[in-house]
């Protein structure tokens, strides 16, 4: 019996542990300056082979969309809204409506109005990133990004 409840914890172990490893989703920032006054900072998502995430435009009810919050800051104003090239549109079951995702990799944009001299971009993104059989919890990520 105890060699039985031993092998269960380990299984349980294992099994936490390799789900706390899988991270499918690797991400990268830059800024680069339009001219003096604006600048647009980028977001690239890297996504394993058979993942995707979810567009910034994912209609309610269906997988959590992609999403941006920054900061609040007197070094620089937000110009508009999140940029994404064009998601793939795909229906599926599950959900029971069409999805807008993203594989392999996407850049998402942000353009900003430069206020200060050292301005710095800080914020969160909160994403979901699924298979055709399986999505992991949403992943909070926070940016911290230099306008040079």
């Amino acid at each position: 019996m105890k060699r039985i409840f031993i092998t269960l914890i380990g299984l349980l172990f294992f099994g936490v542990a390799s789900a706390q490893l899988q991270k499918p989703v690797t991400w990268s920032y830059a800024a680069k300056r339009v001219n003096t006054k604006e600048a647009i900072v980028y977001f690239k998502a890297t996504i394993d082979k058979s993942w995707h995430i979810y567009s910034t435009m994912q209609p309610e009810g269906g997988p959590m969309k992609t999403s941006f919050s920054f900061e609040p800051s007197k070094d620089f104003m937000l110009l508009g809204k999140v940029t994404e090239p064009k998601p793939v549109r795909k229906f599926e079951k599950v959900f029971d409506m069409d999805v807008l995702y993203f594989s392999n990799s996407v850049v998402f944009s942000q353009r900003v109005k430069v206020i200060g001299k050292n301005a710095v971009v800080k914020g969160e993104l909160e994403f979901m990133v699924c298979t055709n059989s399986e999505c992991l919890p949403p992943e909070e990520i926070s940016f911290s990004i230099p306008i040079k």
